[in-house]
């Protein structure tokens, strides 16, 4: 079985200091947790921003500058901006990112409610957003809070509106209004996908760990962070997205799997553009 890589998704664009004094908002704050999660063992960092009072943003030059300081510090840490923002931005607001050419970003595949709010990706978004994809050479990792998310995207692919083969596919379960984090749904998902894909599991809130346990013996890699949760375990906040995991190192190596360098996550995950990938 390939080593586990594992992804930190640090800050998201919901959380806060008010849910966790540990949230990182400033330039200093991500690069901070960056650190805490990479020396812990994570490959990849997902990146949202904010701006220094904790307002989400999809600003290009605020990701910028971000990137470019976690990048000084963790030169060769893979970075997965994300497309998504916050519910209720619009879509070029929300593309700004990869018009910093990174190596991956997110593309999240359907509309779904999200708690009380409704995440709209709508079918012209979504070309939007594989077009731009296509032409800024970036492999997208394809965002399935549903289950009928995963034959829209396959299907976008078959027509070439999104980049096709090799697909990595992140499957979030457990958010409120969307799929459950449980592993029948972990097993439907994973055993629907093209041949040569590869895929992590994020199971939100309460679901972290248990949905990372099946992850890991399933042969697909892992999401853990302060976006999906705050929690150590029950009652016990993390004090760094580090902590988060570490505890997922643990279950791997308990379950047998080793950790995935970001040198061995580009070549499991396919990535020709490396670390030096411009970010302009």
């Amino acid at each position: 079985m390939e080593k586990l890589i594992i992804t930190a998704a640090i800050c998201g664009a919901e959380v806060t200091k008010q849910h966790n004094p540990a949230v990182p908002y400033t330039v200093e704050e991500m690069v901070r947790e960056a650190r805490s999660a990479y020396d812990a063992g994570a490959a990849i960092i997902h990146v949202h921003v904010r701006w220094d009072d904790g307002t989400p943003t999809q600003d290009r030059g605020r990701f910028k500058v971000i990137m470019d300081a976690i990048r000084a510090e963790l030169p060769d840490v893979i970075m997965i901006p994300s497309t998504g923002g916050a519910t209720g931005m619009k879509p070029e607001e929300r593309l700004q990112p990869t018009e910093l050419f990174p190596e991956m970003a997110t593309l999240d595949c359907g509309t779904c409610n999200f708690g009380d709010e409704i995440f709209d990706n709508t079918m012209p978004t979504m070309r939007a957003f594989g077009k731009r994809m296509i032409e800024n050479h970036i492999k997208p990792e394809y965002e399935c809070f549903e289950m009928g998310h995963l034959d829209t995207i396959l299907t976008m692919a078959r027509k070439g509106e999104v980049p096709g083969h090799p697909m990595q596919f992140n499957f979030v379960l457990g958010v409120p209004g969307c799929s459950p984090a449980t592993v029948q749904n972990l097993v439907w998902l994973a055993n629907s996908i093209p041949a040569g894909s590869t895929w992590t599991a994020t199971g939100v809130g309460r679901s972290a760990f248990t949905l990372a346990a099946p992850a890991i013996v399933m042969g697909g890699n892992v999401r853990v962070g302060f976006e999906d949760n705050l929690y150590l375990s029950r009652g016990v906040k993390a004090r760094s997205n580090g902590e988060l995991v570490e505890k997922v190192v643990r279950l791997s190596r308990e379950l047998g799997r080793e950790i995935a360098s970001p040198a061995e996550a580009r070549a499991i995950l396919g990535l020709t553009g490396g670390p030096n990938c411009p970010i302009r």
